[in-house]
């Protein structure tokens, strides 16, 4: 055999030694990297289930401090008619009494003189009865719209707490 043919085959051979050597460790350098990625992103998909978990509890309290502020605006608001619906009956009351008083207020004389001051008397108290009926239902509506907007406002509070611990 030819010594240069002998030179060539170990030159070949040696060459196939350095290549399947450099092949190799390319193979595992890509295999730890492909292993480290895999860690990566099971490290990024276990961190965004805890994320996601971890948000759906915060809103599951947000929604459960929300619906006990309403529950508790709904309960106020129910005393507060209750409240209201008795200052409308003891108003009402007084609005009948003071009518009564008003029409009997007068002066059975023969004296023209006081008859007309008696007469003036009635018409006075009937005046100061009609505004105190006013008066007094206005103040009913007040109170109301008062108890409302007290009760939408401390809601509107609770809700924003709520939102924001």
């Amino acid at each position: 055999m030819n010594p240069w043919a002998t030179v060539g085959v170990a030159v070949l051979v040696l060459l196939a030694s350095h290549w399947g050597a450099y092949e190799h460790g390319r193979s595992v350098e890509l295999a730890q990297a492909a292993q480290a990625s895999a860690q990566r992103d099971s490290g990024d998909r276990l961190a965004e289930v805890l994320g996601e978990r971890s948000a759906r509890e915060e809103e599951q309290r947000r929604a459960e401090a929300q619906e006990e502020g309403r529950a508790h605006a709904r309960q106020e608001s129910q005393v507060a008619d209750a409240g209201g619906a008795g200052a409308d009956a003891a108003g009402q009351r007084m609005r009948d009494d003071a009518a009564k008083l008003a029409a009997t207020v007068g002066c059975p004389a023969t004296d023209t003189g006081a008859i007309a001051r008696g007469q003036a008397a009635t018409r006075a108290a009937m005046v100061l009865s009609d505004l105190l009926a006013r008066a007094d239902e206005r103040a009913g509506e007040l109170a109301k719209a008062y108890d409302r907007a007290r009760i939408a406002g401390l809601a509107c509070e609770a809700a924003y707490n709520a939102l924001t611990k």
